[in-house]
């Protein structure tokens, strides 16, 4: 499942956080002078659970899981596959009828935790201790593990195995070094095909940022750091990669993202995160392909991005106790390897690593990364700022690197002044 938000998605949370605000500065919400809007439903009726799914065999195997839960204990749960998940939570809070339960990525989060919109209910869950710190991270606010993550996504480096033999290269091969990588791109660029595809937005260098030892935001979302020296250098050497031909973005290969490119074998190798073996599965099930984790940076600094969703409750839902229970069965360890089983999804508990490991041994890169993995980018009202990031990082083969990240600095500093 593809948990990172694309552009016209941050967009659309954006606009659609904007109805909830007015609706709490108007009175009655959850802003200042009103309290937190209840969930929706009754307290007779069904729990009401909203999804953002990734198509019909999740949500098949959430609504069985619900069932299950409800033949064990008599609370009776409705699911909704949302058309568009953003623009009906916000909806739902915004005329005090939020569904009991829902998915919700970082960027909202952040956003709907700082309108003290969100119950904190991570305490009550079975053993909240089992879940991966850069999770954990992303769904904490004010020091506080607010949500539990339903499941995850890292990212790795795909190779196409068939160019990768093509062009003389072996298992001694694969890069671990950031100078390996570039090598390793050049020689598999040959004529139209590109070494390296990477992500056209600030997914395609944050990673490197880390690696390189840089930061982006603090902990607590108060200050920035995008225009380090080091973030500078990681920056830099992702426009070499550009300007060199060893790498390119999908639109200069004609491909709508980095995993069609690298299906359509315009380029031999891509950085993506495990919602790529589905797409290859099903879209290009005759191309043969390994991931591996991604290089070190210069110093030896291991770093991925992590990508996830939590299950959501409203801060007021009257049925919040309920609802509790029913995230701590969805959340459970053995709940989540059924979800990974029967529709690809990396379990959020470390204590189903083993047991994921066995049953998808072609994917273990993925989960590899786990110990270094960094919380995708994500602040309160943060939206449109990411968004112009990922403008930037999409010119970044004809930008001069310092100046684009100062800029982004300077986009960031505002909206943590505007944050207060």
């Amino acid at each position: 499942m593809k948990t990172r938000l694309g552009h016209a998605k941050t967009a659309a949370i954006g606009a659609a956080l904007l109805m909830v605000t007015s609706a709490c500065s108007s009175g009655g919400g959850f802003g200042a002078g009103g309290s937190a809007p209840s969930g929706g439903g009754t307290s007779t009726g069904p729990l009401t659970v909203l999804i953002g799914s990734s198509g019909p065999a999740e949500t098949k195997a959430v609504t069985a899981a619900a069932a299950a839960f409800t033949k064990q204990t008599g609370i009776k749960v409705t699911v909704t596959a949302a058309q568009n998940l953003t623009q009906q939570l916000a909806q739902g809070f915004a005329a005090n009828s939020a569904p009991d339960v829902f998915y919700l990525d970082p960027v909202s989060f952040q956003s709907y935790a700082e309108k003290g919109a969100l119950y904190a209910y991570a305490d009550q869950i079975s053993n909240p201790a089992d879940f991966y710190p850069a999770l954990k991270s992303a769904f904490t606010y004010n020091n506080t593990f607010t949500c539990v993550p339903k499941d995850w996504s890292t990212l790795g480096l795909a190779i196409n195995e068939s160019d990768w033999t093509a062009a003389g290269l072996t298992d001694a091969d694969i890069p671990t070094t950031w100078s390996q990588l570039e090598s390793v791109a050049k020689k598999l660029s040959t004529g139209g095909r590109a070494g390296l595809v990477l992500a056209p937005d600030h997914t395609g260098v944050d990673d490197f940022i880390y690696q390189n030892g840089g930061t982006l935001l603090s902990d607590d979302k108060k200050s920035a750091a995008f225009d380090s020296s080091q973030n500078v250098q990681a920056v830099s050497f992702v426009k070499t990669l550009l300007t060199s031909g060893a790498a390119k973005f999908p639109a200069a290969l004609s491909a709508g993202w980095n995993g069609e490119a690298f299906g359509e074998n315009k380029a031999a190798m891509t950085i993506v995160g495990n919602w790529l073996v589905g797409t290859m599965s099903s879209d290009y099930p005759s191309v043969k392909y390994k991931v591996v984790t991604l290089p070190s940076g210069p110093s030896g600094t291991k770093a991925t991005l992590s990508f996830t969703n939590c299950w959501g409750i409203p801060a007021s839902d009257s049925r919040r106790d309920e609802a509790v229970k029913l995230v701590d069965y969805l959340s459970s360890a053995e709940q989540q390897m059924t979800f990974a089983k029967e529709f690809g999804v990396m379990p959020s508990r470390e204590s189903d690593a083993a047991a994921w490991t066995r049953e998808f041994p072609s994917e273990t890169a993925f989960l590899q990364g786990s110990p270094y993995a960094h919380a995708d980018l994500a602040i309160a009202g943060g939206t449109q700022t990411i968004s112009n990031y990922d403008s930037l990082v999409a010119q970044l083969a004809s930008s001069d690197p310092k100046t684009l990240l100062s800029t982004v600095q300077t986009n960031f500093e505002a909206l943590i002044k505007q944050n207060g």
